[in-house]
């Protein structure tokens, strides 16, 4: 895991969801953002479809430290969540998850 000089840490995770289920993964989905939008140490948590791709989904994640990414998913509420997501979305969590760093141009 990747944590930025700030100690910021950024995800982006991807997830398509199993044929005929993308209704009702996006509900659920968007059911779960607000509860993590107030884990501690949550900066932005937003929820996206990807245009033109129906049942592809993308969550941006930002938090403020390792330890609070952390705390997210080992929150009580995740234990319930991850098995009815996985009955939704093809694959696994963890193939959609990418870390990102960010850079910036030399001044």
């Amino acid at each position: 895991m990747i944590t930025t000089s700030n100690r910021y840490v950024t995800v982006l995770w991807e997830a398509r969801a199993k044929s005929g289920k993308e209704a009702e993964m996006k509900a659920f989905m968007t059911a779960a953002v607000t509860a993590s939008r107030h884990d501690a140490g949550n900066i932005g948590y937003e929820a996206h479809q990807v245009e033109g791709e129906p049942g592809t989904f993308v969550i941006f994640e930002r938090w403020e430290s390792r330890e609070a990414l952390e705390g997210h998913l080992q929150a009580p509420r995740m234990q319930d969540l991850v098995p009815r997501l996985l009955e939704l979305m093809d694959g696994s969590i963890e193939d959609g998850i990418r870390f990102l760093q960010p850079f910036r141009p030399a001044r």
